[in-house]
Parts: C-alpha cells; sequence; structure tokens
C-alpha cells in the first residue's frame, strides 16, 4: 500500500526490508517474537510471489503482503501485541487462499489461528443498505453471518480491532476505484465499523473511516467544509500557536506539569455538528482546538480555572465527562471561550490517562489482559465487552429485524442517556428521548404489544412522553390491545429506540402482506393528498427506494420499513413536489463585505456602525424605531442598554455562508372549535422554528366548527408533512392539509 511503500525500503526482490520496518512498529510498542513477525511477512511475500507465478499478472492495489503490512501498522500505532500484527500480516493471503488454517497452525501455534478465522467470520459482513434490507428480509445466511461476527468479538476483542485495521485499508485503496466501489465500501465502513470503533473508544480509527466514508457518500459536502477549512488554515495555525504559548506560560506558572496542544477538528464532524444543530460553519466553536494534558484529574480542574481566568466563557458550552463519562467510557473537560482577536476556540483538559484511553479505547485497556491488575483498566475493559454481550443478547432475540447497523449507530453515536425506575425499584438505563412505550419493548416484547397506557411518577400520561432521569414508569396492558401503526410515525415521536421499532415491523409483518399493502397505499394517497401532489409516479418512487415494484413500496411502508417521510424525500428528489418549490424567497438577510447575516425576517438589516461586527463575532440583532434591524456585536455596550431597557426589541440573527430560501405554503386546517386550538398550532409550529407570515380564522357556530387557513414559511417538504402530521393528530382537529396558493377554502382573506 501507499504508505508501506513510502515509509519503508523495498529488498531487491520486491520484498520489505524488514528490520527497517520493525524498527518503525518498535516506535509505538516494544514488540517480542521477532522472529515470528519475520516468518510471517516471509510466508506472507512468498504465498504472493507464488500466486503471481501462477497466474502470470499481479496488481499493486491488491497486493495482500502490501496489505498485511499496513494493517500490522496501524495495529502497531494502536499498542496491540505482536500475535495481533502476525494475524494481521497473515490476514489478507488467508482470505484469498494463498495460505490455509492448518499451515497458520503448524507454523504459528492454535491462537493466531484463531485469530485469522475469528476475522474471516468478519468478512461475510457485506455492503449494509439498512432500508432495502428492512424491505426484502434478511436471509438465514446472513443472520448467522452476524453472529459469528459477534460471537468472535466477544471471544477476543483482537479479532474486531484487526477487522477494523483491514477495513480502514480498504477504504484508503479504493481512492481511484471505481465510483460505485468507493460508495460500497464506504458505506459498509460508516453504518457497520465506525459505530463499533466508536463504541470500542477508538478514536484514533473513528475519525479517519468517519472522513473518507463521508469523502466518497456525500463529496460535495465534504470538498465545501474542506475548502472552508483551508481558506482558515494560515491564520488558524498561527492563532492556535499563540494560545499554546500562552497556556504553557501559565500553568508552568502554576506549577503543572502539562502537554499542550493544538489540533484539528475532522470535516465529517464538522458537517454532522452543522446538520445536527442547525449551525453554519462559523458557529462550531471547536474548530480552532486546544488539548491540555495534566497528569492528575485534581490538575484538570485547576488548569480550567486558570483558562476561565485568561479568556471570556460562552455560556452553555462547557462539558464535565470527568463527572459524568459518555457511554463510551470517554473522559475529558471541554470548555469554548472567547480568546485573542475576539476568536471563539475550544479547549479539552483531561489526564494522560484519559487521552490515551480517548485514542485507542479497548486497545489502551489490552494491558490488563496481558497480566496488569489495576481496577480502572479491568472496569472499562469489561464494561466495552459488556456492550458487544448486550447486542449479542439483542440479536438471538430480534434476528436481524431492524438493522443491525441501525443497532449500533442509534445505539452508539447517543450523546446522553437517562436512567428511570421499574415499579419494583430497578434502574433502567434508555437512551435519551426514550418514551414509555420504549420502555414496555425494553421490559417485554408483548408487553409493548399490549400497552395500552402508561404512568410516570403515578400520574398517566402519553405514550409519546419523553422521560428523564429519575422517572418511575408503569405500563399499563391489557391483553385485548394492539399496537397503533401511528406508533411508527416518526412525527409523533412514540417509539423512539431501534428495540422498539424492530418488534412494530416485527409485529405488523405478521399482519399479512395484503393488509400491509393497503394500509400503505392509503397512507402514502392520503399524505400526498395532504400535501396538494397530484398523480405521484410510485413506479419512480418504487425504483428510487430500492422496492421490486408500488406493490412492494406500499408493503414496505404498511410495516413502516420505509417511513412516508423517506418517499417524501425521494419524492422531492425526483422533482415530483416541484409545486412545493414555486416562487421560492430569500429569508430576511443581509449582504455586505463582512459577510452574510439571516434571521431578521422581512425587516432591512445592515451592521451597527458603533461595534463594527465581522464574521465569526457573536452578533445580536436590535429591532430600531424605523422597523430596522441593527446587528451589534454581543459584547457592544448598546446591547447592554437594550438589554436593561428594551430586551423586547432583540432578535437572534446568524451569520451564514450563504443565501437561505424557502417557500410560502398555505395550510388549511378544520376542526370543531375550542379554546386554546390557535394557540396549539402556533406552538407546534414555533418548535419547528417556522415563522407564520398571516393567521385567517372563521367560525361557524350552527356546526360548532372552525376553519383556519395560515400562511407559513416552510424550508423542505418533509418539514411541511412531520407540520401537518402532528396538527392532524391535535385533539378536534378534522383535517390539516395545504392548499394551493391564492385559494381559501372558505376562510376569506382580509382585502
Amino acid at each position: 500500500m501507499v504508505q508501506v511503500r513510502e515509509k519503508h525500503a523495498f529488498n531487491a526482490d520486491g520484498s520489505i526490508c524488514f528490520d527497517k520496518w520493525l524498527e518503525s512498529l518498535q516506535a509505538h510498542r516494544s514488540l517480542d517474537r521477532h522472529e515470528q513477525i519475520r516468518r510471517a511477512c516471509d510466508l506472507s511475500w512468498q504465498a504472493e510471489q507464488t500466486a503471481i507465478a501462477a497466474h502470470n499478472s499481479w496488481s499493486a492495489g491488491s497486493s495482500s503482503y502490501l496489505t498485511g503490512l499496513e494493517m500490522a501498522e496501524i495495529l502497531a500505532e494502536l499498542h496491540l501485541d505482536s500475535e495481533t500484527l502476525i494475524a494481521a500480516i497473515l490476514y489478507r493471503a488467508v482470505r484469498e487462499s494463498r495460505i490455509s488454517l492448518d499451515v497458520l497452525r503448524i507454523e504459528f501455534g492454535d491462537s493466531i489461528a484463531k485469530l485469522v478465522e475469528g476475522v474471516l467470520r468478519m468478512a461475510a459482513i457485506n455492503e449494509t443498505d439498512t432500508t432495502r434490507k428492512r424491505v426484502l428480509g434478511q436471509s438465514d445466511d446472513q443472520v448467522e453471518n452476524v453472529r459469528k461476527m459477534l460471537l468472535a468479538l466477544i471471544d477476543d476483542v483482537r479479532v474486531a480491532l484487526i477487522k477494523l485495521s483491514e477495513r480502514t485499508c480498504a477504504l484508503r485503496a479504493v481512492k481511484g476505484a471505481p465510483e460505485e466501489k468507493r460508495r460500497r465500501v464506504a458505506r459498509e465502513v460508516f453504518e457497520i465499523y465506525v459505530p463499533l470503533a466508536h463504541r470500542l473508544g477508538i478514536g484514533q480509527l473513528k475519525w479517519e473511516l468517519e472522513d473518507l466514508s463521508f469523502r466518497y457518500l456525500q463529496p460535495e459536502n465534504y470538498k465545501r467544509i474542506a475548502a472552508l477549512l483551508d481558506e482558515r488554515r494560515v491564520d488558524r495555525e498561527r492563532f492556535v500557536s499563540e494560545v499554546t504559548e500562552e497556556l504553557r506560560r501559565q500553568l508552568a506558572r502554576a506549577n503543572i506539569d502539562a502537554e499542550v496542544t493544538g489540533r484539528a477538528k475532522n470535516i465529517y464532524s464538522i458537517w454532522r455538528k452543522m446538520q445536527a444543530k442547525n449551525l453554519d460553519f462559523s458557529q462550531i466553536y471547536d474548530i480552532r482546538a486546544v488539548r491540555i494534558l495534566v497528569p492528575e484529574i485534581r490538575d484538570c480542574y485547576a488548569t480550567l480555572g486558570i483558562v476561565h481566568n485568561l479568556w471570556r466563557v460562552i455560556p452553555n458550552e462547557f462539558d464535565d465527562y470527568i463527572a459524568t463519562p459518555k457511554e463510551n467510557g470517554y473522559q475529558s473537560l471541554h470548555t469554548a471561550v472567547i480568546g485573542p482577536d475576539r476568536k471563539v476556540f475550544e479547549i479539552q483538559i483531561r489526564t494522560f490517562a484519559m487521552d490515551e484511553d480517548a485514542e485507542l479505547g479497548v486497545c489502551a485497556h489490552w494491558r490488563y489482559k496481558e497480566g496488569i491488575t489495576d481496577p480502572g483498566y479491568k472496569d472499562t475493559f469489561t464494561e466495552k465487552i459488556a456492550w458487544l454481550r448486550q447486542l449479542l443478547a439483542w440479536h438471538d432475540e430480534m434476528g436481524m429485524v431492524g438493522g443491525l447497523a441501525e443497532q449500533l449507530r442509534s445505539e452508539s453515536t447517543t450523546p446522553y442517556r437517562v436512567y428511570v425506575f421499574t415499579p419494583e425499584g430497578h434502574v433502567v438505563d434508555m437512551m435519551k428521548g426514550a418514551t414509555p412505550l420504549d420502555f414496555a419493548y425494553y421490559v417485554h416484547t408483548e408487553v409493548g404489544n399490549k400497552c395500552c397506557g402508561a404512568k410516570v411518577n403515578g400520574k398517566t400520561v402519553p405514550l409519546n412522553y419523553p422521560l428523564q432521569t429519575g422517572d418511575r414508569v408503569e405500563v399499563l396492558a391489557d391483553n385485548n390491545s394492539a399496537p397503533s401503526r401511528d406508533w411508527l410515525k416518526p412525527g409523533l415521536g412514540y417509539a423512539n429506540t431501534p428495540r422498539a421499532q424492530a418488534k412494530l415491523i416485527q409485529w405488523f409483518k405478521t399482519q399479512g402482506r395484503e393488509q400491509n399493502v393497503a394500509y400503505g397505499q392509503a397512507l402514502l394517497a392520503e399524505e400526498f393528498s395532504r400535501l396538494a401532489v397530484v398523480n405521484p409516479n410510485f413506479r419512480e418512487l418504487a425504483r428510487k427506494l430500492g422496492c421490486k415494484n408500488e406493490e412492494a413500496l406500499y408493503a414496505a411502508v404498511g410495516v413502516s420499513a420505509i417511513t412516508v417521510e423517506e418517499v417524501i424525500n425521494a419524492a422531492q428528489e425526483l422533482s415530483q413536489l416541484l409545486c412545493l418549490v414555486d416562487d421560492p424567497i430569500s429569508l430576511g438577510e443581509l449582504r455586505s463585505e463582512a459577510g452574510i447575516v439571516y434571521g431578521a425576517g422581512r425587516l432591512p438589516t445592515r451592521l451597527a456602525a458603533c461595534c463594527s461586527p465581522q464574521s465569526g463575532d457573536a452578533i445580536v440583532g436590535c429591532v430600531i424605531d424605523a422597523n430596522q434591524v441593527l446587528v451589534h456585536r454581543l459584547d457592544c455596550p448598546e446591547v447592554r442598554i437594550h438589554q436593561q431597557t428594551r430586551h423586547e426589541n432583540l432578535i437572534d440573527v446568524r451569520w451564514g455562508d450563504g443565501p437561505r430560501t424557502s417557500v410560502l405554503v398555505d395550510i388549511y386546517i378544520l376542526a370543531y372549535d375550542r379554546g386554546g386550538l390557535l394557540r396549539e398550532i402556533t406552538t407546534i409550529l414555533a418548535n419547528e422554528k417556522i415563522e407564520v407570515m398571516e393567521v385567517n380564522t372563521r367560525s361557524d357556530r350552527p356546526s360548532g366548527t372552525a376553519r383556519m387557513q395560515l400562511q407559513v414559511e416552510i424550508s423542505s417538504p418533509r418539514i411541511l408533512s412531520r407540520v401537518l402530521e402532528k396538527i392532524s393528530h391535535l385533539n378536534n382537529v378534522i383535517e390539516a392539509r395545504r392548499v394551493e396558493a391564492g385559494t381559501t377554502d372558505g376562510v376569506e382573506r382580509p382585502t
């Protein structure tokens, strides 16, 4: 591979110069069994030469010999032992039938042969397209393959580490491959192996796998963020250098023995944070970042005090992961501050041991297996393996329903957990956002299927009530109850955990294909009618979503293997929802040499001369008497005056990378008239950050109904669909749908 070729000289026959190569490995870890490592390299080289001679051909990109060396380099950086490196060197040669497992047992012993055999089991896991496989079903062979993979992980976690190194090599190697192959390998790595690396805590590999996968799966987004980083690289490096020097001086003065370095946030993490929090690039505070490593935990908090005395803290940007570690064991203090030149940056503070765990994860605790009896290492190692055991237990019970990738991804990327109590006082650990219905399915499948209500802390609550840490949950069950299809509608928020969703899909699959097809067809017809879309092309939608035909699409929607939201997104991509993007309107924005500011609606906007804000500054908008918005820096004295006297005139505005657009949409609502209904509707819109431009209502006293027509700004059909779904489920609402612009449905517009 490229890295091996660049770092090390080759012998005349093309084999690697072993002594130089081994010396580079020793820089990461002191290795024993040098002769066995040499023998493994020789055996792999000879096997490849024999194969080349037999076929009279060779491809540099597919060398099992060089791949094995590169895998060993990766594992040496993770501080793995000699046995693991030998297994990695030989793995590809065995996989390609150039060396047999029997030869391995004779030459290197049973332990190394078992490692290679475990990785071979994992090789059966191919590209995982969760949606398609949930629609088409999982074969018995695939179920058995996943079972073998999980069993192999539990038998010896080094199997997973070898496989992660092999997939890293594969992802590096497809750079020049056809696009289809790049995407196939990237999707497999992203859906299965990135979450696995995260759960095992191996940040060193996780970040590389994330960025390479992201580069191949979403090249435009990758290039856009990479370009933004490149434009700021020189300034960022200069800034980080100045900050680290200042920190070293202050820490030395306080007699804290610290190591201070700068680091770059990986591209995928930047993009994910922008998407998850709806932020612009300029609002990502940890693009500039500094890491401080200290000997003891007490030094962490002392260092935090020094940092906060040096620079102004950004509110709500401090996280103490030492007191409350993340679910994969990660510990650190994170804080964001406004530093020199009013530039925002993040500081991470942790001990050297915490840093080793963050970078190497389970690898950092492998020494416990080699005889170190430090209980801290033992406990963390055991916790990570316990997660794999739990996943296997779920797999035994659930088969492949819901998709292994979805279970891995959802359970490993949820940033927070909630801890609730059963009526008997047992503690249950659940992902944040879990509901009483999720809790019911956690207890037992039949409890979930027969669930008809729930009590939290003794009070009756809806089944989509978000549970909080400390809640005592009691499930109410009835033998005559059965799951509702509404429970799987994402916008209603009933089933939020993969386990509950999988159990529900499994239940609906047993209800008969004809019933599921009919329900799915009716559901899509209702949704497209609600969105005012005429004659959608379901044949094209089925093809886009990987279904055999329209009937297969209806069946998949009927069991919620494909959600209505996914169909709406596909329709938009196929330009079947053009009616929703006619006449786009620009959001309130200001263009200047300083950048683009948006968020002021339709009010004229300009930069305040008193503080002259620049792109990247923390800013706020002030509505002045002339119905204009002045954009001030957040620390401007004028803003403090407004906060004390006219705080209601302050509005949120933000820097943006480019103009944003939305569309004006008319929503028609028919309901039985009652107090508070309009307030509940506008609350739903406010929670979705949708601006209401106009409201018209008309009550019909004889029938007791009310008709409402609201004009709102919508940025995507998906959001419109979700909002209409939520409104239609409010008490007394008969109908909620989109209407063509200019029509009133009986609601008169003011002239």
